[in-house]
């Protein structure tokens, strides 16, 4: 097969979507299969095109696509769907096709924004299957960074029918049903906002994935695909293997870590002042950067927890890893917003137990030793994390999720589950 993704931010930017993606060529490359990942060009800087992505057949698997920076740091970009971008995809898709790769048999589309756009087009164009695999917690997501949220799905919406076209007509009488149904919790209309864009934007896909079961069934409920398949990210074989075998570093008090992006939604300010209440005998280390990174070095300060709390910034994937494995546990503050939360899912595969505040995350992975806060509130964050220093000071830094409930998180499997999904749709 050959399986072209589109998605909205490029392969070798910062985000977990992105590492998934990363291990999904490569596994997918492994197992005979071509793979084509259509995104915004990277324009970060000191970036270098030519030293990733090379496909199973020498050509670049990368297609970058024009691009418009849209962060400060040149991190993150966008692709405007229309006839440039187009243009620029079917040309490198046949400079692939005259470099011997097999023509697109399908096309992935793993975004929710100008990626998902753009893979439709193409979709259109080609006559090609969809598989939309659903990353983001776009509701959540967008009503936790702005109180414009429902003038913004509006104009996503909007957008979405200039792009694409009308809605089939099936799918817009699915989501005004949904958008019809009885209120949800905070007064919300199921299938109202963000979920009856998604409903939309993936009208006539041969087939809708989520990689969680708590997403899923979200979606499900939402409107948006009457079935979801769950398809998980998975982990790294080899590399997992090898950072599980390097021997852990001394300690004479509990190491926790926190990874992830400093924002609002991952509620990393929240996690700063529960350590402060806290006041647990523990070593904590932050790896990740962003909008809220000022905020928390300067909460840091102000709370006196510099002598045992280090912001140590964004570091490549392997250090993330290393750091996830020497740690005793790792803290995983959002609670709603993500679909799936990787790192706890590496961490257990790396044999560190992970403190929860999602029980959907820690109901999904269902690994033990585990530790959930009882509720969304600091001081129970606080209460956790004192439990959780106190119990694995009394194990010197051995307690761990043992190596066999690791197996079903490789990215091995993973992909075995993805092709039989692949084959189904194109058998039908």
């Amino acid at each position: 097969m050959h399986i072209l993704i589109v998605t909205d931010q490029h392969p070798e930017s910062l985000g977990g979507v992105q590492v998934a993606l990363r291990l999904q060529r490569r596994f997918l490359e492994r197992a005979g299969h071509t793979v084509s990942i259509a995104a915004p060009a990277l324009d970060r800087a000191g970036y270098d095109p030519g030293a990733a992505g090379p496909g199973a057949q020498g050509a670049g698997a990368y297609i970058d696509l024009p691009s418009r920076p849209i962060t400060t740091d040149r991190e993150y970009g966008i692709s405007w769907p229309g006839r440039r971008t187009d243009r620029a995809l079917d040309e490198a898709l046949a400079a692939r096709r005259a470099a011997g790769a097999p023509p697109v048999d399908l096309v992935h589309i793993q975004g929710d924004f100008w990626g998902a756009m753009i893979g439709l087009r193409a979709a259109k164009r080609h006559r090609l299957p969809v598989v939309f695999t659903m990353h983001n917690n776009v509701e959540e997501g967008t009503r936790a960074v702005t109180r414009l949220a429902p003038l913004a799905f509006a104009g996503l919406r909007v957008w979405r029918r200039l792009a694409v076209g009308r809605a089939p007509a099936a799918a817009r009488a699915a989501a005004a049903r949904a958008a019809a149904a009885r209120p949800a919790s905070g007064g919300r209309r199921l299938g109202g906002g963000a979920w009856r864009y998604l409903s939309e934007l993936t009208a006539g896909a041969a087939l809708v994935t989520a990689p969680s079961g708590h997403f899923a069934a979200e979606l499900e409920r939402h409107g948006v695909a009457d079935e979801v398949a769950v398809t998980r990210g998975g982990v790294d074989d080899e590399l997992i293997a090898t950072v599980r075998s390097a021997p852990r570093t001394e300690r004479d008090r509990p190491r926790l870590v926190w990874l992830g992006r400093m924002s609002g939604e991952k509620r990393v300010l929240e996690f700063i002042d529960a350590l402060g209440q806290a006041a647990a005998n523990a070593d904590v280390t932050l790896h990740g950067a962003g909008l809220l990174l000022g905020k928390v070095e300067r909460r840091i300060a102000e709370l006196g927890l510099g002598d045992r709390v280090r912001v140590a910034g964004p570091v490549p994937y392997e250090q993330a890893l290393a750091a996830m494995r020497d740690a005793d546990a790792l803290v995983q503050t959002s609670i709603g917003f993500e679909t799936q939360g990787l790192t706890p899912y590496e961490a257990a595969a790396l044999g560190t137990p992970t403190v929860f505040c999602d029980p959907n995350i820690a109901g999904d992975l269902a690994v033990t030793p585990s530790w959930l806060a009882a509720d969304a509130s600091v001081s129970a964050l606080a209460a956790v994390l004192r439990d959780a220093v106190e119990e694995l000071s009394g194990q010197a830094g051995e307690l761990r999720v043992g190596a066999a409930a690791g197996e079903r998180l490789l990215q091995s499997t993973q992909t075995a589950a993805m092709i039989a999904l692949y084959e189904r749709v194109l058998a039908s």
